[in-house]
């Protein structure tokens, strides 16, 4: 049975004594869908994740999954399409890799050939490794071969390219893109915006257990209003004030944290000879000057006062 929406989840809490890791999340994602879950450590995102897998069970609120629920009666039919990876999986180190993807396999009524599934997250040549002499990035692609090789329906990705190199991440965000293509559906959590910008149709932010925006990358960060960051530090220490910043002509924004100033502006050309002139009018110059697109960090930030990664 295919359904429109393949993850729906409604008031969900989790507690852990007198600390709510989810406070209340809401969430609903289409069928062929990749959705991103982003924010900092402790913001909730493995929380939600485990829910929605079955592997936790919420203090309050309703989860379905293709239609089904963890109660029981639907459980076993649900893992059959389900593939996980978890942020940290601890496979038997004596089996080699093969044989941990042959045994993963022997779990699920359907599912890829071996070998095929080794091409897929090149770990071919290392077939008869043994799972403790790979490294760490190795052992990160074996997790997401053991949650391909069921063929499921929805895959769940917590931080699926922790340790992987630019090259492997790159590969991984094709491989997943041919995934959606044949009509699976992802939910991932991951720390890097740029993976999040490549590969999802919508994102969700979350913070102390709660979304606090959601929306496709491209609209959040049209939601700033400009798409350009200036980062700089004046050399005595001294930037001018805020007011006299957001004066300049196409800046949005700005905000100063650590004796960095960022202006969210419009149009570089335009605002940073505006900037340089006041600095040479309040007779400071700069330490520091970087410039880049707005990403979803900047989102974060502008949401929060906080990145992504402080924690």
């Amino acid at each position: 049975m295919v359904v429109s929406t393949a993850i729906r989840c409604t008031g969900l809490v989790k507690r852990y004594g007198s600390l709510v890791a989810v406070a209340g999340v809401d969430l609903e994602i289409n069928t062929g869908e990749c959705f991103g879950l982003l924010g900092p450590n402790g913001a909730g995102k493995t929380t939600t994740i485990e829910i929605l897998e079955g592997l936790l069970e919420p203090d309050d609120g309703q989860v379905e999954i293709l239609g089904m629920r963890w109660n029981g009666r639907d459980d076993r039919a649900l893992r059959d399409r389900l593939g996980i990876q978890l942020q940290e999986t601890r496979l038997n180190e004596k089996l080699t890799v093969e044989e941990t993807l042959q045994l993963f396999r022997s779990f699920y009524s359907k599912g890829r050939p071996v070998p095929a599934v080794l091409r897929l997250v090149e770990l071919d040549s290392k077939r008869t490794s043994r799972v403790g002499k790979l490294s760490g990035g190795q052992k990160q692609r074996l997790a997401v071969a053991c949650a391909l090789v069921s063929l499921p329906d929805v895959l769940f990705l917590d931080e699926p390219t922790t340790g992987f190199d630019p090259q492997s991440r790159r590969h991984l965000w094709e491989l997943l893109t041919t995934y959606r293509r044949e009509g699976g559906t992802i939910l991932l959590t991951t720390h890097y915006m740029e993976e999040a910008e490549a590969v999802c149709d919508r994102v969700a932010i979350m913070d102390h257990g709660r979304i606090i925006t959601l929306g496709s990358p491209d609209a959040l960060i049209g939601a700033l209003g400009a798409g350009h960051v200036i980062e700089f530090a004046a050399a005595d220490g001294q930037p001018p004030l805020a007011d006299t910043l957001r004066a300049l002509p196409g800046v949005k924004d700005v905000r100063t944290e650590n004796g960095s100033t960022a202006l969210i502006v419009e149009q570089l050309h335009v605002v940073l000879p505006a900037l340089l002139a006041v600095l040479e009018r309040e007779g400071t110059s700069l330490s520091r000057l970087t410039t880049h697109h707005a990403t979803l960090e900047d989102v974060f930030v502008s949401l929060t006062g906080r990145r992504l990664r402080d924690d």
